[in-house]
């Protein structure tokens, strides 16, 4: 495990590469709206557990149980689906394509999005995600397009056939030029935290949330800021084979990490989503990068608590586990304590187990 402080914290501007790039939207009202006409909709559990609490040291924890979020597994039925149904009302979306690429949940979104409202689904997928991921999209009703090594790539073959026609682009990471979509992708996220911020008595004093592109995390951290203020030490948890945010902030603009192939697939993404840095920089309080092997433990420790998921699902857990059982774990964080006794702790279990 490795902690990172964030030395923008509090500062808007502090990276003057991303002047052009919008903030996370904090404005939960329109996605709660428009989501709760869904007749799948349902707020997902916040769970307390209070063993778990016990075994880590912690007054109280809380985890937001995303497993079953309407049906499609993962926190990411929020997101594109949402960005389906704003075009659905807006009379855009029947019969249009959206091509996108995914490294896990977010291309259920968008094939389940096109679905619902009368669209089709273009989902390219890279060569190191499972046969079985790929056979629920097209059980989805998407067509599937497997092309290149990893994610950036078949990111740069989705976003190359939608520029030559072939359809609308709905990526759930920004770049320059690109922002408008993700912008509101992001803002479908906020569903989660506003249901969660709403089901807790007393704020949390620390928030784990784990980050691939950054979308969840930058949505999660913005609204948490806006609704709490700045008490809660939000940590960025990583995978150290793709640590797109922790690198970024080091270098003080955005980078493209570097890295092997993560066993957290759903994370393991080497570039970051610009809004989604623009605001962890503001946001959080430390970017914290995990090995393979503490990504399984969390796994390990969610699935012994009777919360099966998978690394990348159980992150933030494993975070939080890394950070209490390390020698450092007394060490100030950007002026805030290491998770003990007295700590209140909130998680997110953002996908259910493979299939």
């Amino acid at each position: 495990m490795n902690l990172l402080p964030n030395p923008f914290r509090g500062r808007a501007d502090a990276l003057t590469t991303l002047a052009d790039i919008p903030m996370p939207s904090v404005d939960s009202t329109r996605p709660l709206t428009l989501v709760r006409r869904c007749p799948v909709y349902a707020p997902t559990p916040l769970l307390s557990c209070p063993d778990l609490a016990r075994r880590l040291g912690l007054a109280e924890l809380r985890v937001k149980d995303e497993r079953d979020r309407m049906g499609l597994g993962s926190f990411k039925a929020l997101g594109a689906a949402y960005v389906i149904a704003c075009d659905a009302e807006a009379g855009q979306a029947r019969g249009r394509t959206y091509v996108t690429a995914s490294a896990g949940n977010h291309g259920m979104s968008v094939a389940a999005g096109a679905r619902a409202f009368g669209a089709r689904a273009v989902v390219y997928i890279a060569e190191t995600v499972p046969e079985s991921f790929a056979q629920r999209l097209r059980d989805q009703g998407a067509e599937v397009v497997r092309l290149g090594a990893t994610y950036e790539e078949s990111m740069q073959a989705a976003a190359s056939a939608a520029a030559a026609g072939g359809g609308q682009l709905l990526s759930d990471s920004s770049w320059p030029g690109y922002v408008t979509r993700p912008h509101r992708l992001m803002e479908g996220y906020l569903v989660l935290v506003a249901e969660a911020i709403d089901a807790m008595e007393t704020p949390a004093t620390h928030v784990f949330l784990q980050a691939g592109v950054g979308g969840l995390a930058g949505a999660a951290a913005a609204l948490i800021r806006a609704r709490w203020g700045d008490g809660p030490i939000i940590t960025v948890v990583e995978p150290e084979e793709a640590p797109a945010l922790a690198a970024s902030i080091a270098a003080g603009h955005a980078v493209v990490a570097p890295g092997g192939v993560s066993a957290m697939g759903r994370l393991d993404c080497k570039e970051p989503s610009l809004i989604a840095l623009k605001g962890l920089a503001r946001d959080a309080d430390a970017f914290m990068t995990i090995s393979e092997a503490e990504g399984q433990a969390g796994a390990d420790l969610a699935a012994e608590a009777g919360l099966p998921s998978t690394p990348s699902g159980a992150a933030g857990l494993a975070g939080l586990l890394a950070q209490v059982t390390a020698e450092s774990a007394a060490e100030k964080i950007a002026g805030g304590d290491a998770p003990g006794p007295q700590s209140r702790v909130l998680l997110i279990l953002s996908e259910g187990p493979e299939a």
